[in-house]
């Protein structure tokens, strides 16, 4: 009951005085289901300049291998989604991939991710996947900006969980 009376205090402090703002949260308890194998697809688009995806092609980007370093970032953060959202549990995962399709304006990637475990793995793969995208973004943003320094052609889109699985058996 002290912790309590002791965060709305400090929330209090913070400006916070009309007890519907202060919100609470709690990580949802999954102790008692049972391990199941789980596999979440996510996908997304990044729209570029057609310039920049020949560069991209080619080898010509600066910073180097964009899809490579696309896929290790995306791996990473799926690796990482717990320490990011903050209710999210850290799960063991079994499998993680991201690929991607090159179009004429547009990099499409999709991200796998797979566990044996309580809980879905759509966060992880939203996640990752999302990070691929801004790497590529990030990788090539000099070559999107126009003469003001504006990204008129560039944008991610298109993001969303393609197909979620539960293995009941």
């Amino acid at each position: 009951m002290d912790e309590r009376l002791n965060r709305e205090k400090m929330m209090q402090d913070r400006g916070f005085h009309d007890s519907e703002q202060i919100k609470r949260f709690s990580m949802v308890d999954i102790g008692d289901k049972k391990d199941v194998r789980r596999r979440a697809v996510a996908s997304g688009r990044i729209y570029l300049k057609e310039s920049t995806i020949i560069a991209i092609k080619d080898g010509e980007i600066k910073k180097g291998d964009v899809l490579s370093a696309a896929e290790v970032s995306g791996i990473m953060a799926i690796k990482n989604t717990s320490n990011v959202i903050p209710l999210c549990h850290p799960i063991p995962l079994t499998n993680a991939d991201i690929i991607f399709k090159v179009d004429k304006d547009y990099i499409e990637a999709e991200a796998t991710v797979e566990s044996f475990y309580k809980t879905g793995v759509e966060m992880e793969a939203l996640y990752g996947l999302s990070i691929s995208l801004l790497t590529i973004w990030d990788m090539v943003k000099y070559l999107e900006k126009d003469e003001k320094g504006e990204y008129p052609t560039t944008r991610i889109s298109d993001i969303k969980v393609v197909r979620k699985e539960k293995d009941e058996k």
